[in-house]
C-alpha cells in the first residue's frame, strides 16, 4: 500500500488509490510491485504493494501472479486480498509496504475481468465475485493435467448438433436424459457445465464418473478444474477455473437457484453466457421451459413433437368452477380417489407417495363469488383482489379499491378460498383415511408417509412421487408478480420430474378455476411454446424484461440514492412502494452505467438488479 505505516489509520474512500508523499525524494521501490484488491466489502479499489525480498530468495515470489491470494496490512490490520496486476509501475514519490503473507493460487486474469464485468452489471463489489471464484482451501500448486480419456459413446441425442451454434437454447422435456448432451460437450474439450442445484450436480457427476470420464466438481475440486478436463458445479461454477475452455453449458437455465440472492444478485446463466462470448466458444442453455431472457438471447432448438410429448407426464385438470362455491371447500370430491390410491391394485408392492402442494405467501387471499364461482380479479392487472375490510376489495399491485361486487354476476357475497397448510393437512387426513405428513422449508427431516402436503419445498424434499397434486394452482398463476406465469410453469416442471413421464404412468393433478390458462395448456399439450408467445407479447407491451432492464432499490438510504439519481434521459423511476423504488432502463448495460454513476450515500442500501419476484 502507498504511504507509511503511521498513516494507515485514515483511509480516503474516494478518488484514486492513496498516495502519501514522504519527506524528500524517496528512492524508487526496489523489487516487484503488484496491485491488489482487498477482500473488504466497503472498499472496491486497488492498492500497490511490494513483493518482499525474502520471497524472491525462497521462491515464494514465483507464486505471486495474477489471482494469487495474499494478506496485506491495510488501515492497521491484516486483511485478505487478490493480486490483480503484477509488475506494475508504482506512482512517483511514495513509499510502498510489502505483502504480509502468501496464501495460494486464485482465479486467473480472465476470470478476474469477468468478475469485474459482473460486479458492474449487477451493481455490486468485485470482491464478492472473486470470493466465489476462489478456492476455499489454499492451493499452492496445480495437479498434473489429466490423461486424455476417450469420452464414451452414448445414445445419440437430437440436440447434439446445437453445439455447433454459438448461441443455442435447447428445449428438453422434463424427463429427458441430459447425460448424452453433457458427454457430447465433453468431446469438444474442456467443458464447463453449470447446473442449478448441488443435488443435480452430485447425481450427474456420479453418472459421469461411472463412464470413466474424469470430472472436477467445484468448489471441492477447484485445483483439479484448473488443471483441465470437464468442470461441473452449481451457481459458483460459472466463475470456476477451466484450463482451456471449449464449450459452456447451462442446465435448467430457467431455475431461480442460478441467481444469487445476496447483493450483487448475479445470475450464473448470464455470467456463463458472457464467459463463453469472451472466450469465443459455443454456449448452450437447456430447459424444459426456456425463459424469455434465454429465447431473446439465442436460437431455440425444439425436439421432435413425439419425443417432447413422451417426456412430459399426463395432466389431469379438476375444474373447480363446476363445484359448489358455497359449500365446496379446498378439497373437492375428485381428490378422494387420488388420495385413497384407488388406481392401485390390491396387494401391490410398496408404492410411491402422493404429494400435495399448497403455497401460501404473505397475506394474499383468494376470493370466489358465491353466486357464479368466478374469482375476484383486478380488471386492469388480472391479479386476485384481496379483502381490505368488510366492504372493500383491494388490488395488491397499485392499491386500487372497489366495492365487494362480482364483475361477472353482480353478487355481493364472496367465499374466502384461502386455507393454511396445517389446516389442509387435517382435512386431507380425513379425506384420505390415512396419516398425512406436513412438509415446509423449515422441516429438518421428512418422515416416510403415503401422503405429503406442504409448500413448494415439498417438491425438493421428496425424490419420487406417484402423483403430485396442486391444490390451488390459481394462486401461482395469478400471483402479482412479473414472472408469475414462468414461475408457475417451473413448479409444474419440478413436479413432472417427481412423477416421471407418461410412459411410466406419471400424472400431475391441478385444481383450478381457469383451465384455459396458457401455463396449464402448455403442460396439458406438452408444449411450452404455448406460454412463451403470449407472455413475450405482454412483456413487450409493458416494457418488462427482457425488453428492458430493472433494478429494485431499497434500504434506509434508498430515498437519498434515488434523489441523487435524478431523472436521467431514458431512465424511468417507479415508486416508492413499501419503501422501495424500481429503476428501469432500455437494456442491462444502460442500467449498469446509470447505477454506477450515482455516488452511494452512507447507510444501508440494497440494489437488486434483475429482481426475480416483483
Amino acid at each position: 500500500m502507498t504511504g507509511p505505516t503511521g498513516d494507515q489509520g485514515r483511509l480516503p474512500f474516494g478518488g484514486e488509490a492513496p498516495e502519501v508523499a514522504t519527506a524528500g525524494e524517496p528512492e524508487p521501490p526496489a523489487g516487484r510491485v503488484v496491485r491488489v484488491l482487498p477482500d473488504i466489502a466497503a472498499i472496491d479499489r486497488t492498492f500497490d504493494y511490494l513483493v518482499p525480498e525474502a520471497w524472491e530468495q525462497d521462491g515464494r515470489a514465483d507464486l505471486v501472479r495474477v489471482g494469487s491470494q495474499v494478506r496485506i496490512v491495510l488501515a492497521g490490520r491484516r486483511v485478505g486480498a487478490w493480486v490483480v496486476e503484477v509488475d506494475v509501475e508504482p506512482p512517483q514519490g511514495v513509499s510502498l509496504l510489502p505483502l504480509a503473507h502468501l496464501g495460494g493460487l486464485g482465479p486467473d486474469g480472465d476470470v478476474i475481468e469477468l468478475a469485474r464485468w459482473a460486479a458492474h452489471r449487477w451493481a455490486g463489489r468485485t470482491a464478492a465475485l472473486l470470493t466465489t471464484a476462489s478456492s476455499a482451501n489454499r492451493v499452492r500448486a496445480l495437479p498434473a493435467a489429466p490423461r486424455a480419456t476417450p469420452v464414451p459413446a452414448g445414445p445419440t441425442l437430437w440436440a447434439e448438433a446445437a453445439l455447433d451454434t454459438p448461441r443455442s437454447v435447447v428445449r428438453l422435456a422434463p424427463n429427458s436424459d441430459i447425460l448424452p448432451l453433457v458427454l457430447a460437450a465433453a468431446r469438444r474439450g474442456d467443458a464447463l457445465v453449470v447446473a442449478p442445484t448441488h443435488t443435480m450436480v452430485g447425481r450427474l457427476a456420479a453418472r459421469l464418473r461411472r463412464t470413466g470420464l474424469p470430472v472436477s466438481v467445484v468448489p471441492r475440486d477447484w485445483a483439479g478444474a484448473a488443471s483441465g478436463g470437464l468442470v461441473l458445479g452449481a451457481r459458483a461454477a460459472a466463475l470456476a477455473p477451466v484450463r482451456d475452455l471449449a464449450v459452456v453449458m447451462v442446465i435448467d437455465e430457467h431455475d431461480e437457484s442460478l441467481r444469487e440472492e445476496r447483493v450483487p444478485t448475479w445470475n450464473a446463466r448470464d455470467v456463463a453466457i458472457e464467459r463463453a462470448r469472451r472466450a469465443g466458444v459455443p454456449c448452450m442453455l437447456t430447459s424444459p421451459c426456456p425463459s424469455l431472457e434465454a429465447l431473446a438471447w439465442g436460437s431455440e432448438e425444439v425436439p421432435p413433437r413425439s419425443r417432447e410429448r413422451a417426456g412430459w407426464p399426463v395432466l389431469d385438470v379438476i375444474d373447480r368452477r363446476d363445484g359448489d362455491p358455497v359449500h365446496g371447500g379446498l378439497l373437492g370430491e375428485a381428490l378422494a380417489p387420488i388420495l385413497r390410491r384407488d388406481w392401485e391394485e390390491p396387494g401391490a408392492p410398496a408404492h410411491l407417495p402422493v404429494v400435495c402442494v399448497l403455497n401460501r405467501r404473505g397475506r394474499s387471499r383468494l376470493l370466489a363469488c358465491v353466486g357464479c364461482g368466478e374469482l375476484a380479479r383486478c380488471e386492469e392487472h388480472r391479479v386476485p383482489l384481496t379483502m381490505a375490510d368488510d366492504d372493500v376489495l383491494e388490488c395488491p399491485v397499485d392499491g386500487g379499491r372497489r366495492p365487494v361486487v362480482c364483475a361477472e354476476c353482480g353478487s355481493t357475497r364472496f367465499r374466502n378460498l384461502r386455507a393454511g397448510v396445517t389446516r389442509v393437512r387435517e382435512e386431507l387426513e380425513a379425506l384420505a383415511g390415512r396419516p398425512v405428513v406436513e412438509v415446509t422449508a423449515d422441516a429438518d427431516e421428512v418422515a416416510d408417509a403415503d401422503v405429503y402436503v406442504g409448500t413448494e419445498a415439498v417438491l425438493h424434499r421428496v425424490d419420487r412421487a406417484a402423483r403430485v397434486v396442486f391444490l390451488e394452482i390459481d394462486q401461482e398463476l395469478l400471483a402479482p408478480r412479473m414472472r408469475a406465469a414462468e414461475q408457475a410453469l417451473a413448479l409444474l416442471v419440478r413436479a413432472a420430474r417427481l412423477v416421471g413421464p407418461r410412459s411410466a404412468g406419471g400424472r400431475l393433478v391441478v385444481q383450478t378455476r381457469q383451465p384455459g390458462h396458457e401455463v396449464l395448456q402448455a403442460v396439458l399439450h406438452a408444449d411450452p411454446g404455448r406460454l412463451a408467445g403470449p407472455e413475450a407479447a405482454r412483456r413487450q407491451l409493458l416494457r418488462l424484461p427482457p425488453y428492458s432492464a430493472m433494478a429494485q432499490v431499497s434500504g434506509a438510504v434508498a430515498a437519498e440514492f434515488i434523489e441523487r439519481l435524478g431523472t436521467p434521459e431514458g431512465i424511468d423511476v417507479l415508486g416508492p412502494k413499501d419503501g422501495s423504488w424500481l429503476v428501469r432502463a432500455s437494456d442491462p448495460a444502460a442500467l449498469a452505467d446509470t447505477l454506477a454513476a450515482v455516488r452511494r450515500p452512507p447507510g444501508r442500501l440494497r440494489i437488486e438488479v434483475d429482481p426475480a419476484r416483483i
